[in-house]
């Protein structure tokens, strides 16, 4: 019998739903994903819900952590850390592996385990590899506890740049020119790599992006000019991922638009803007984060690229069959055609944030869009749907 057909006890039936907040991670976006939470467990509604916030360390600990948004913020261009967050230096907390149970546990060195009590549905907000790439939704498939966001599938191809693109492809999304240089390739045969990165850039020009393929919040992008930039570039990508992409340069407008899993199925938002930012060199990660580059939302583009682009964005949600929650990212090129970039399935989570804002102006306020998602995650069961 699977864990949501199990009877529920009285005790349960009576309670509120106890929703785990889980954020930071062993990815470079560890810091965001704590403020991000931060965000979330400020707006969830406590009459409605109990909640349980979990942190993992950047050496991938689960730790209990303090229930205090307020010391998750970016405070003198610094992100906080969960580290800092932790109830203890080496606690730790147990997801179970049954899905008949539900049961979370707490250990510290020394000590006897404690129950913490079940959790009903868990809020992921990790970014990047090792949580929203698919590696956490398994564990929870496994655990039989419901989860809000993508499933395994979806986020694996979320994570992947490469992958993300070859299904839009196969769909008949439109995307720009890339190529993939592969760990193996780049070890094995490096002469042959360049070789393929200096056609391509014969073919399509300069500048070049170089991008790790399964990292997130622009870390380890860098756009290249000649080849005189390339080697500093692949090693910065590199650094975040051994597999690396080489994309060309898409000019026109950054147009950025929400999907929300309602009852009856996934809906676009309003579209976004983001407009050139003078101070830096292309929408990275300081501009995102740190100086705040706003977004103009909604974007003024008419009413039939409006409705152009979040048919876009809701066939790419259903493309790579996500659930819950994505930003879909398009350039709007010269000649009226949108372009897609990538998608991101557990997007920029702050108030501030790009996805937050396209939907509030659609009339979905913040702590409503993070009820919603709960509220989702609920009605859907884990395993095969």
């Amino acid at each position: 019998m699977s864990s949501e057909n199990l009877p529920q006890s009285p005790e349960k039936q009576l309670r509120k739903p106890r929703v785990a907040v889980v954020f930071g991670g062993r990815s470079s976006e560890h810091g965001i994903s704590v403020v991000t939470a931060g965000a979330v467990l400020r707006a969830i509604d406590r009459t409605k819900y109990d909640v349980l916030p979990i942190g993992i360390t950047t050496d991938g600990r689960w730790a209990l952590t303090a229930d205090d948004p307020e010391r998750m913020a970016i405070t003198d261009r610094r992100t906080p850390t969960v580290d800092e967050l932790a109830e203890s230096p080496e606690g730790g907390v147990v997801l179970p592996v049954d899905p008949g149970s539900r049961e979370v546990v707490y250990s510290e060195p020394g000590s006897v385990p404690k129950a913490l009590g079940e959790v009903d549905v868990v809020f992921p907000v990790l970014h990047g590899p090792y949580g929203e790439d698919g590696t956490l939704q398994g564990l929870l498939e496994l655990s039989g506890i419901p989860y809000v966001g993508a499933g395994v599938l979806a986020s694996a191809v979320g994570q992947d740049k490469e992958y993300m693109k070859r299904v839009f492809t196969s769909f008949g999304l439109p995307v720009g020119p890339y190529l993939v240089v592969r760990p193996r390739e780049w070890e094995q045969d490096e002469k042959s790599a360049r070789q393929r990165i200096a056609d391509f850039a014969g073919e399509h020009g300069w500048p070049l992006f170089i991008k790790p393929s399964r990292a997130g919040s622009s870390f380890g992008i860098t756009k290249v000019d000649s080849f005189e930039g390339l080697d500093e570039a692949i090693a910065e990508a590199r650094r975040h991922d051994p597999k690396f992409l080489v994309e060309s340069l898409l000019r026109g407008r950054e147009i950025e638009c929400g999907v929300l899993e309602f009852e009856d199925g996934p809906r676009a938002s309003v579209p976004a803007e983001i407009p050139p930012v003078t101070a830096h060199e292309f929408y990275d990660f300081e501009a995102k984060y740190i100086d705040s580059a706003a977004g103009i939302v909604p974007a003024p583009i008419g009413d039939e690229a409006t409705a152009e682009v979040q048919r876009l964005a809701v066939a790419a949600f259903e493309a790579t069959s996500c659930e819950g929650l994505v930003r879909a990212d398009f350039f709007l090129q010269d000649d009226g055609e949108f372009v897609i970039n990538e998608i991101n399935t557990m997007p920029g989570f702050t108030p501030i944030s790009m996805y937050p804002r396209m939907w509030q102006e659609s009339g979905v306020e913040y702590a409503d869009l993070v009820d919603k998602l709960i509220q989702a995650a609920l009605r859907r069961p884990t395993g095969l749907r």
